[in-house]
């Protein structure tokens, strides 16, 4: 009777032995790469934005302080030369005394937070379909060719970051183009190119319109509202006057 260990070692004996080709590719692992997004550098609130951070904080029950978790971030990207590292996440992670990824998850959802080094302003031009009906593609373009840099890069001196984005909300006075935290409207390539060089002197030209309306007013002129709108008790029985 043939053991199991005798009938294992006959197969064993039996199966034929494979060779590897010499030509066959060898496995290897690359080298780590180092990351300037994850690269880890030493990061604290300022004493005043401490005190900023610390007021936001307050804002909400203890139980739910996680909540001011996006202010948080703001805060922490604006004192971080406009990106979100992860030192800041991780920073803002402990003051609120919550697990890192809770941080990363929100970090990572929202597009406001910048999560690679920035220039010094951040050009957002909209080319969603009211703008790019009203010739948003005619202002990214401009932007191009005057920066010199395609969507998602930067100029060689750091001071613009160019982005392609969607809907920025000023529709009604397309096309815009968002500058940091201002809008600027009803633009040509003109103008757009005024602004530009204006932020690349270190100036800040006036925000909104730049076709001479106020706000969003209809740029043929009022149609509607024209006349004094009336006065406390006016068009009412006497009794009420």
């Amino acid at each position: 009777m043939i053991t199991r260990t005798a009938l294992r070692a006959a197969c064993k004996a039996a199966k034929p032995r494979q060779t590897v080709p010499a030509s066959a590719r060898s496995l290897h692992a690359s080298s780590s790469q180092s990351s300037d997004a994850l690269f880890v550098i030493p990061f604290e609130f300022t004493p005043e934005n401490m005190k900023k951070a610390e007021e936001i904080i307050a804002r909400y029950p203890p139980q739910y302080k996680k909540a001011a978790a996006i202010p948080l971030l703001d805060l922490g990207q604006r004192q971080n030369k406009g990106w979100t590292s992860i030192s800041v996440m991780n920073y803002v992670a402990n003051m609120l005394e919550v697990p890192a990824m809770r941080i990363y998850e929100v970090a990572t959802f929202y597009t406001m937070f910048n999560r690679e080094p920035i220039g010094e302003n951040l050009l957002q031009v909209c080319t969603t379909t009211p703008c790019a009906l009203r010739g948003g593609y005619d202002i990214l373009k401009a932007c191009e060719d005057h920066l010199k840099i395609k969507p998602g890069q930067s100029t060689e001196d750091g001071k613009f970051t160019l982005l392609e984005v969607e809907c920025l909300g000023a529709c009604s006075s397309a096309p815009m183009f968002q500058m940091n935290d201002d809008f600027y409207e009803d633009l040509t390539p003109e103008t757009t190119r005024k602004i530009l060089d204006a932020f690349s002197a270190g100036q800040k030209p006036k925000a909104g319109p730049q076709s001479g309306r106020h706000t969003i007013e209809n740029s043929a002129g009022l149609t509607s509202l024209t006349s004094p709108p009336y006065g406390p008790g006016e068009h009412c029985v006497p009794e009420f006057q």
